[in-house]
């Protein structure tokens, strides 16, 4: 809509100029960016509205009189017409030359439609998911993963360079927990033994130290032992820990395949906290940090409206800030960005406020672009989540349950004869509610997710998105099965004067302004409010449109014309949000 804005901007601005009085009678200027553009609060009303009240003091003249004047004028134009309403003039675009416009735009440029050079030239990377190696994924983790992959689809879809990392952490006193519970309990027994999937077989001894822990005292002693030794190199420490974090890791890559998520490079804790460790000894030898008695190593940050907050223990042993500190150097090392975004839930708001500031601290040049996209926590109705008890919902368990909730309205609508793979159809459906449901909220906004709501292929969900992408795609389907009827048909775009098409067409032509602005915020339900957008008023055209049953051949091919331009924008629009697309559902 950009494009047709600044058309008339300029149209109304050099109208303006022309209504100036002659020079010597009164000095007068009227600047290009006085032409403010509004959208009229009803369709019928127009498509772009400029208020004159700015202009009433320049020709001591009411708003209205300049509005009546403007349109008078302008009444009739190749882009359009003018027409006053009250000290508005609305503007209504010529819809058989912005129809030709957008279409043909959408059509020829099918694969690279809605990409943008915004940010081109820019170098992004982003973290997201970083799990630990003492659990399975969670229903935390999936919110996470679906807002990291889709932003940087959606940076990369605006031209910037998109680097996608993950840190695993796999390190640190939880991790040790794990393995002193397995050590203690597990009597050498493998996943395949146990017949669970590996990372859900180490999460389960992550659970047994809880329990044990509330028994005895000494088993939170017995966890931090065990991580000095690790840091020491013990040799048996060091074997547990390599082949629990292999089991791990393992399960963990298998549910990114399931879910769709992938990264371009790893980073392990294990790797980067030393690097971190020596920084701060470094930073304490210029004094920027200082040791307390029991030898631990702190910075104050009071000045900065936070804390005092310690980065290292008095043993010696490193904490979060610590490998964030190294990891973060490394990477800049590796890749040198032009910002770094992390992908972290809001709970650990302060921890970046302090790693920012410690950066910067450490004068590092680049520490002034980085960026904590926090988002809000989700969980289900049954209320919070507590790995350490059992009661964490993990990623498998709920993708499962989505993907039977699936299988089952396929059944119900009798469908199970026109699908070919009903368990892959209903995994991509799942996938699809899945991620339309945790993308479509603010990320910054806590979030109930509901697996019954989400499947529904009813209503505002990734699965009404996908059947109205499949019935598009059979409306084309058979259209090229009876392309011979319409053969003499030819495409005229002045034919496409329902309404409901011109609001079809308005929005296509929006989805690169939602693009930027998705872009600009770090927000995808940008872009997942656009397709919900698309889709209802698409699913009431086709009900009150007949598409392949007319008449006139000219109309159904000019239809036709419109539903490709839809389903490429829906494809692209699935594809930033990771939703697949289904030909057939």
């Amino acid at each position: 809509m950009k494009k047709y804005i600044k058309v008339w901007q300029n149209l109304i601005y050099n109208t303006l100029k022309e209504m100036i009085p002659q020079p010597g009678e009164q000095k007068i200027s009227i600047a290009p960016e006085f032409i403010i553009a509004e959208t009229p609060p009803r369709p019928e009303l127009g498509d772009i509205a400029f208020p004159m009240f700015l202009f009433a003091k320049t020709f001591k003249q009411a708003p209205y009189l300049i509005a009546e004047k403007v349109a008078a004028i302008l009444s009739q134009t190749p882009e359009g017409k003018a027409e006053a309403a009250g000290p508005y003039v609305n503007i209504k675009l010529n819809r058989e030359v912005v129809c030709s416009d957008v279409l043909t735009n959408i059509i020829r440029n099918e694969n690279t439609y809605g990409e943008l050079s915004e940010l081109e030239g820019e170098k992004i990377m982003v973290e997201f998911s970083c799990p630990n190696t003492n659990k399975p994924l969670h229903l935390g983790h999936l919110r996470n993963d679906a807002i990291g992959q889709s932003v940087s689809n959606i940076l990369k879809a605006n031209g910037a360079e998109i680097k996608k990392v993950n840190l695993i952490n796999d390190r640190g006193i939880h991790i040790c927990k794990s393995m002193l519970a397995y050590k203690k309990f597990g009597k050498g027994r493998t996943p395949a033994e146990e017949q669970l999937k590996s990372d859900h077989f180490v999460g389960k001894y992550y659970v047994a130290f809880s329990t044990w822990a509330k028994e005895d005292p000494k088993a939170e002693e017995e966890a931090r032992n065990m991580l000095m030794a690790w840091e020491k190199g013990d040799e048996e420490v060091i074997d547990l820990w390599n082949t629990m974090n292999a089991w791990a890791i393992d399960g963990i890559k298998t549910t990114y395949k399931n879910t769709g998520i992938s990264f371009d490079s790893y980073y392990y804790e294990s790797k980067t906290y030393m690097s971190g460790k020596e920084e701060i000894l470094k930073g304490l030898k210029e004094n920027i940090f200082y040791k307390k008695e029991d030898g631990s190593i702190w910075v104050d940050l009071t000045k900065k409206g936070l804390d005092n907050k310690v980065l290292l223990r008095g043993d010696g042993t490193s904490l979060y800030i610590t490998q964030d500190i190294g990891t973060a150097m490394l990477r800049h090392s590796d890749w040198p960005f032009d910002r770094l975004i992390y992908v972290v839930a809001s709970e650990q708001n302060y921890h970046f406020q302090v790693l920012f500031h410690v950066l910067k601290m450490l004068k590092k040049p680049w520490a002034d672009h980085l960026f904590h996209l926090s988002y809000g926590m989700v969980n289900l109705l049954h209320g919070k989540m507590k790995s350490r008890e059992g009661t964490v919902v993990d990623a498998d368990t709920l993708l499962e349950e989505l993907i039977l909730l699936a299988e089952n309205e396929i059944r119900e609508r009798e469908r199970e004869n026109e699908i070919e793979n009903i368990r892959t159809t209903s995994e991509q459906i799942a996938l699809g509610a899945l991620n339309y449901f945790l993308l479509s909220t603010t990320p910054g906004k806590d979030m109930i997710f509901i697996p019954e709501e989400s499947i529904s292929f009813n209503g505002n969900t990734g699965p009404y998105l996908q059947y109205t992408g499949a019935r598009i795609s059979s409306i084309l389907n058979k259209f090229e099965e009876r392309k011979d009827f319409f053969k003499n048909g030819t495409i005229k775009y002045d034919l496409l004067t329902v309404d409901e098409e011109w609001e079809i067409i308005k929005l296509l032509l929006s989805f690169p302004e939602n693009l930027i602005s998705a872009g600009k915020e770090l927000n995808p339900s940008y872009i997942a409010i656009f397709l919900y957008e698309l889709t209802k008023h698409f699913s009431r055209y086709y009900h009150e449109n007949p598409i392949l049953h007319n008449e006139n051949p000219d109309l159904v091919v000019s239809r036709i014309e419109l539903l490709k331009a839809v389903r490429i924008v829906l494809k692209k629009g699935f594809s930033l949000l990771n939703i697949p697309f289904l030909e057939k559902m």
